[in-house]
């Protein structure tokens, strides 16, 4: 880390305005209400399987459908972030959130479930990368861990109350309900992010002081590549740094789908609780999880360096630690009583949930000059795939193994494969040289 960024104090952020918390709480806003969409259709799995006659198998891609085009979709993504900025992508995906979940309220059965889930994968593309660049843009390097731990910490805590909303809707009112709360909710945040959301360059409200100190903290500079984007993209694909952590943040992510998208259906099945009792046993894990990514992920983070501890050891420490940590999801294989059950998964989940913030801050921090967003989405499209795999390969494990023993069993090997990725291929977390103009 340079002296220019360790030469900037923690304290001034004291002294000056704090506009860039209010844009890191829209960030996270933003995430809350996009992971309502996408564990609505977990919570209402149990009913939706009741409804349409569906196998654990079918459920599992009904689970998966919405990770398909919001993978496939991640490195375009980025592409476009770079190219069009955080505003102008960002408005029309969370417009897109909306439409998508009202469809999804409407639709008549596995079909159209199936295509609406798509189609909601295609409008939530941009919400991660788009986070990660707005972050590199509005934070100095010395609160960018807490600042990212903002919107990550926002998708644990959507299971906290998110889970238990969607769970009323559905017990009381149908599962139609379910979709079509967050349907309302979806547009609302299209209209606050439409008004408030503009990069620094651009917000009339943004202070010189604060500006200055958000520059001289290292902030990521604003403007495009100037290499074009498939040079981009190519360029980014033959660097270690970028294999080390989209193969280690997949792994990751395997473990975190599997929770996200079946955590209830364990506790009704294995459990034998109902969906209201499992909905309140689930947001356990999923608060712990929370805590977690906002104090050790983001605030533990921030103090160290700020202290002056190396920047490269400090994150990578937390991201193996906490990967380490996620292996108390074995645990929950040895047992049927379900407070110990909660007790492992609620380990595991703090530990990954620690992780992630690290994980989504490295792309600001290693990218190369326009390059951030192409790097978030390279991660986040592996990520993503694991998105996909887990809720099948989890459901047909359940569905031949009638437990899930072996499909924890699956997660914690991934974890273990993560870990080398992390600490023996990403290297040192510092910037990529830019690609020479010459190359493209």
């Amino acid at each position: 880390m340079s002296d220019t960024y360790a030469s900037t104090p923690a304290s001034s952020a004291k002294r000056i305005p704090r506009r860039r918390w209010g844009i890191g709480a829209l960030l996270g806003v933003g995430v809350l209400i996009n992971y309502f969409d996408r564990i609505n259709l977990s919570v209402a799995g149990p009913q939706l399987q009741e409804a349409f006659h569906l196998s654990p198998g079918q459920l599992g891609l009904l689970f998966s459908a919405f990770f398909w085009s919001y993978a496939m979709l991640q490195i375009p993504t980025g592409l476009l972030l770079d190219r069009f900025g955080v505003k102008r992508v960002g408005r029309w995906g969370a417009f897109l959130w909306g439409v998508a979940s009202i469809i999804t309220a409407l639709a008549g059965g596995f079909g159209g479930i199936f295509a609406a889930r798509v189609l909601l994968g295609v409008a939530e593309a941009p919400g991660f990368p788009a986070s990660s660049k707005a972050t590199g843009y509005w934070f100095p390097r010395q609160e960018r861990a807490l600042a990212t731990a903002l919107f990550d910490a926002a998708a644990k805590f959507s299971n906290v109350i998110g889970v238990p909303l969607v769970a009323l809707a559905v017990v009381g009112l149908g599962w139609r309900w379910g979709f079509a709360v967050t349907a309302i909710l979806s547009l609302a945040y299209f209209v606050a992010f439409y008004v408030f959301y503009r990069d620094p360059s651009e917000d009339r409200k943004l202070s010189d002081a604060e500006r200055d100190y958000i520059r001289a903290g290292g902030a990521t500079q604003e403007g495009n590549s100037a290499t074009n984007s498939l040079g981009m993209l190519a360029y980014l694909l033959k660097n270690r740094k970028v294999w080390g952590l989209t193969i280690g943040f997949a792994a990751y992510g395997y473990s975190f789908y599997l929770f996200l998208t079946w955590l209830p259906g364990y506790l009704v099945q294995t459990m034998h609780m109902s969906i209201l009792k499992s909905a309140s046993y689930a947001a356990i894990p999923w608060v712990c999880a929370t805590l977690a990514d906002l104090l050790v992920g983001g605030w533990l983070i921030d103090q160290l360096i700020g202290r002056g501890v190396d920047e490269t050891r400090v994150r990578k420490s937390v991201l193996v630690v906490g990967m380490l940590f996620g292996l108390a999801v074995f645990g929950a294989t040895l047992t049927q009583d379900p407070h110990w059950a909660i007790v492992w998964i609620s380990v595991a989940l703090s530990g990954l949930a620690a992780a992630a913030p690290v994980g989504w801050s490295i792309p600001s921090l290693i990218a190369p000059t326009g390059g951030t967003a192409t790097v978030g989405g390279i991660m986040n499209f592996a990520n993503n795939l694991m998105g996909v795999a887990a809720p099948i390969v989890t459901g047909y494990i359940v569905g031949y193994t009638q437990s899930f023993t072996n499909a924890f069993l699956v997660a914690g090997v991934g974890l273990v494969l993560g870990i080398i990725s992390f600490v023996f291929v990403l290297g040192r977390i510092e910037p990529i040289p830019d690609a020479p103009r010459g190359d493209f």
